[in-house]
C-alpha cells in the first residue's frame, strides 16, 4: 500500500514538473492518466505491480 501511494505521488510530481517546465499540456496529462487507469484494469497489471515492487527493492538495496 505504501509503495502504491508513494509511486502515485512520485508520478504526480513528475507530471507536475513536466507540466511546469517542459510544456506538457493538460490534455497530454489527462491522456496519460486515463491510460494508466485503463492499464491498471488489464491482465498485465499484476506484472507491472510486481515489476515496480522489484525495482523498488533493487533501489532500496543500493548502498551509496
Amino acid at each position: 500500500m505504501i509503495l502504491s501511494i508513494s509511486g502515485v505521488v512520485l508520478l504526480g510530481v513528475i507530471c507536475f514538473l513536466f507540466f511546469r517546465k517542459d510544456g506538457l499540456k493538460v490534455s497530454h496529462g489527462v491522456v496519460c492518466s486515463l491510460f494508466g487507469f485503463y492499464l491498471a484494469g488489464t491482465a498485465i497489471a499484476p506484472s507491472i505491480t510486481a515489476g515496480g515492487a522489484s525495482l523498488a527493492s533493487l533501489i532500496g538495496g543500493l548502498k551509496i
